[in-house]
């Protein structure tokens, strides 16, 4: 806060008040930093495995609630979300992270290296348990 004395006095003798104001340069500064501390946790923030996606010209899709991601890793290894689960496993494990919400909508991200056999089983098991919004994950291709 800036303040600003005088030494002479005013018209009637009396002392001038004191004029202040309010200095925003710290607050600029806070506020820039909290800027860039968002602008870089912003994308540590996705879910799923690391997976190298292939390219494609498909535009996003547009959904109201977040989409279930299953992965399959290089190494053919599947994943709900985050956690490994073994092929037998995957219907259990889909069932109780939609919560039975069949309606739910699906992300399957394969790595581009994975058989194509592979990913096939996988949606075959995610069809087969009655989801119908299942969606195959891409990278945009770069212009």
């Amino acid at each position: 806060m800036a303040v600003s004395l005088r030494n002479s006095t005013d018209i009637d003798g009396l002392d001038a008040p004191a004029m202040s104001e309010i200095n925003v340069t710290p607050l600029v500064d806070v506020m820039l930093v909290l800027l860039i501390v968002f602008m870089v946790a912003a994308p540590l923030m996705t879910v799923g495995v690391p997976v190298n996606l292939p390219k494609t010209q498909a535009n996003p899709l547009q959904d109201q609630k977040p989409p279930l991601a299953v992965s399959v890793d290089r190494d053919g290894k599947v994943f709900v979300e985050k956690n490994e689960v073994s092929q037998a496993a995957l219907a259990p494990a889909l069932v109780a992270a939609t919560a039975g919400d069949v309606n739910r909508r699906i992300h399957v991200r394969g790595d581009k290296a994975v058989p194509y056999g592979d990913i096939v089983e996988v949606m075959g098991v995610i069809n087969h348990l009655g989801f119908n919004k299942v969606a195959l994950v891409s990278d945009p291709a770069t212009k």
